[in-house]
This record gives C-alpha cells, structure tokens and sequence, in this order.
C-alpha cells in the first residue's frame, strides 16, 4: 500500500476535529475515541445503580413520612384524603397511603434493579406515572374527594421534576441496554 493511501484512510477515520484521532497499526485503523455513552459509568451512572438509588430514596421517603418530627403534624395524618394534615419536612402533603406508595414504588425500584432491561423501564414507566400523577394534581380540586392520595401544590411540582428526571435518565442510560439488545439481536 502506497503510504499516501494510509494517511487518507487515516484522516478519513479521524471524523470531526472533537474526535480522538484514528491510528494506523500495520494498516489497520484503531481509534482511542471512547463511546459517549461510557462516559456515564465513570460517574457510577448506571441503569442499575440509578433504579437502585431511587428505589432506597423512595423507600427512606416513606418510611420518614411515618416519623414524628419528620413528619409534621403527625396527628393529623389520615389514612388517604385531603383531609390529611400531616407534612413531611413541613412541606409534602402526606398521609398513610401515600407513604406506602414511596414503600411500594421503593421495593419495586430495588426489585427492578437486577436487569438493566426492568431498571430502565422503572424508570420510564415510573416517570411516565409521575408525570401523569403531577398533571392529575394540576386538574383536580386539592379539596374534594378525588385528592385521596393526598396531593398539595409542592407535591405536584415534585412529582413534575421527578417523572422528567426519571424518563431522561432511563432514556439516556438506556441507550446502553439499547444498543447491547441490538448487537444480541444481530
């Protein structure tokens, strides 16, 4: 091979200017550049490590909605109903029900966590939910019997940012299972 033919093949391969550039070694091209999507797992962000974390944030959220202190207005704290009056951190509108939902919601988290197949759809199905429960918040009335979870206006927004935040991380750390499941597939 003529050596000009390798320096073209050679830029030819080293793509944009933000690429690592591509080597030749006994005229094959061997690039240094890492996948996007590696970049990530240096951090520890992983689907599982992500489902895994949610799922025990979940599950210390519901259990501090049944302590004192935590909780305010312990008292007052129903079962279900938006005569509930109970605030975890003094904010949060909770009641028995809704802190077995965080319970429920954080085993199924740390369940899911074992593939990167059922993390990723905790997170896209559990944004999808969150998001639903935040616009179902916005369209009913916080004093009438359909506010049984209970729900308040700090809640709604929370639940806004968590369903966002889930979907965009299932879909960005998803894009890994994604890949592996079409080079399985192939």
């Amino acid at each position: 091979m003529c050596p000009s033919a390798g320096f073209l093949r050679l830029l030819a391969a080293a793509g944009s200017p933000s690429e690592e550039p591509a080597v030749s070694v006994k005229g094959r091209l061997m690039t240094t550049a890492s996948h996007p999507a590696q970049h990530h797992h240096i951090m520890g962000l992983t689907l599982h490590n992500t489902a895994l974390g949610l799922g025990a944030v979940f599950l210390l959220v519901g259990v501090l909605g049944f302590i004192p202190g935590i909780t305010t207005n312990y008292g007052a704290m129903n079962f279900a109903g938006h005569e509930s009056g109970a605030m975890l951190l003094g904010v949060f509108q909770v009641s028995v029900l809704h802190n077995i939902v965080h319970l429920l919601f954080g085993a199924a988290g740390i369940a899911m966590a074992r593939t990167d197949r059922m993390a990723r759809w905790f997170l896209l199905g559990g944004g999808v939910v969150y998001v639903l429960l935040w616009i179902y918040g916005l369209v009913i009335d916080m004093n009438a019997g359909a506010n049984f979870v209970p729900l308040n206006s700090a809640d709604n927004w929370l639940h806004l940012v968590l369903g966002l935040a889930m979907i965009g991380l299932g879909l960005w750390l998803g894009r890994d299972a994604m890949e592996k499941m079409k080079g399985s597939a192939t």
